[in-house]
């Protein structure tokens, strides 16, 4: 015999299980920003910017063609920090792994990589997987940016999306203005869709 007790429990078993599945979007979670934070939304992923440091996102008008979102912080008319999203910037990239590889050719002559690990980024289920590359590079000081010498800190995250669209997401900074918790939230608040 079923008593109201049961049917209580059976209940509060389905709400619960219906929370977790609305909570977790069936896989496809988004990413939580840092309080002070904005951010960059385009057709294949959102990213977070660190608008209490100063960023600001860049006008579509204003910006490379290659680029889908920017934002930037400018002291003194220098541009001392950019997050960029870059979407379908290579061919024939079908898998995190290969979209890493061609982003990481991307990074330039004359910089020092510091680590690449495999990230699982928040959003849909079939795009999560992604690759973070840590380097640092010398200032050119070319098309507004710091002076020639001036050390650079740099992060790329690149992957797939849903639609296995490729995407690098990229921060460079002026070494030090950036915390290293700085650049894992910046990574952390990436939602692919």
């Amino acid at each position: 015999m079923t008593t109201k007790k049961t049917y209580r429990t059976i209940g509060a078993t389905a709400a619960a299980a219906i929370g977790f599945a609305l909570l977790t979007g069936c896989g496809g979670d988004s990413a939580a920003l840092p309080e002070g934070w904005s951010k960059l939304d385009t057709k294949s992923l959102s990213v977070g910017y660190p608008g209490d440091k100063g960023y600001k996102e860049q006008p579509a008008a204003d910006r490379a063609k290659a680029n889908a979102a920017v934002a930037l912080k400018e002291e003194g008319g220098l541009r001392t920090g950019m997050v960029s999203v870059q979407l379908d910037f290579a061919t024939g990239v079908d898998s995190a792994a290969e979209a890493a590889s061609a982003a990481g050719a991307g990074i330039g002559l004359g910089a020092t990589r510091k680590g690449t690990e495999e990230v699982r980024l928040a959003g849909a289920e079939s795009a999560r997987d992604a690759h973070r590359i840590d380097y640092e590079f010398t200032s050119s000081g070319e098309e507004r940016t710091p002076a020639p010498g001036t050390r650079m800190t740099g992060v790329v995250v690149a992957g797939v999306d849903s639609k296995d669209v490729p995407f690098a997401v990229r921060i460079n900074a002026v070494k030090g203005s950036l915390s290293a918790q700085d650049l894992d939230a910046f990574v952390d608040s990436i939602t692919v869709k």
